[in-house]
């Protein structure tokens, strides 16, 4: 089957060699796709009054290889279909005018996208994110638009760190001169959602062409890019129908910070300490960061 399908394609390809209770839970799928996100194969099965083993049979004679897959694919096709102003409005919807309708959905959004970073990302994916990174002579983060502001800040505390570490944010034309920068030794983590910019197909094949390690952030890229890149850490940015949230994805973050520092503490430590040093220079008096004697760096800094 052509994977390049999308979901209606792939319905009206396969739908027909399909058992009636397979059929079944397929026009659920399609009739609710929202819940299909975040329902879980118990819940679908429910709701489709099917059982657990029908919803992952359906799910694999569409040609995916579990929920999981499914899930990723609507997500994509949903977060493409509406515009920011849309997804914002559906938020609007859930909340209304309620400030405690806002503030307890999106924490409880936030919160269950933290919590799948715990399900999606196991030890040896975190293992192969932090050593290509301290293992590179230098890390170039990629972001456009919001998610500049968060490569911009990996790059902030990796320098801080003592590694080397610069942003590829550019956009256009521009974007040229951000490819001129890459060369041998480098290792490259993108943040990147949703779809295939132009920007970021010239960086995979500007990777490719002189053979550098990547890493990759996405919640919906995993399945189109995985033969692209090096490593990918699947984050969830809410969910796909309503307002994008960077909760999780700051989190995962920090996350790779403190396992950077935790297989590198001395060079970490000795970095902070000459901040420390540089800044006594500057103000005149002690100007601390919270680093441990011990050999443990604590990488929340002022």
């Amino acid at each position: 089957m052509n994977t390049s399908l999308n979901f209606n394609e792939r319905v009206a390809e396969r739908l027909e060699g399909m058992s009636p209770a397979e059929q079944r839970v397929v026009r659920y799928f399609q009739d609710n796709r929202e819940e299909v996100l975040i329902a879980s194969a118990a819940a679908l099965a429910e709701k489709a009054e099917t059982s657990d083993a029908t919803v992952v049979r359906a799910t694999k004679a569409l040609g995916f290889a579990g929920l999981e897959e499914l899930r990723r694919t609507l997500a994509a096709e949903l977060r493409n279909s509406l515009s920011p102003a849309e997804r914002l409005s559906r938020t609007l919807g859930v909340v209304g005018a309620s400030l405690p309708a806002a503030f307890e959905t999106t924490l409880e959004t936030q919160i269950q996208s933290l919590e799948d970073l715990r399900r999606t990302i196991t030890p040896e994916l975190f293992q192969a994110a932090i050593e290509g990174m301290i293992g590179a002579k230098r890390v170039l983060v990629f972001g456009l638009g919001p998610s500049s502001a968060v490569a911009d800040y990996l790059v902030f505390q990796l320098t801080r760190f003592g590694l080397e570490a610069a942003c590829l944010s550019n956009t256009g034309l521009l974007f040229a001169d951000d490819l001129r920068r890459l060369r041998a030794g480098d290792f490259v983590v993108m943040l990147a959602y949703s779809r295939v910019y132009t920007e970021l197909s010239a960086l995979l094949d500007e990777i490719r062409r002189l053979g550098l390690g990547s890493l990759l952030l996405t919640d919906t890229l995993a399945a189109t890019l995985r033969h692209r890149v090096g490593t990918v850490l699947p984050v969830a940015r809410g969910r796909a129908d309503m307002l994008s949230l960077h909760t999780a994805t700051l989190g995962l973050i920090e996350t790779l910070l403190v396992g950077i520092a935790s297989q590198r503490p001395a060079e970490t430590l000795a970095n902070l300490r000459s901040l420390n040093e540089a800044r006594e220079k500057l103000a005149g008096r002690a100007m601390n960061l919270p680093v441990s004697p011990e050999g443990g760096a604590k990488p929340r800094t002022p």
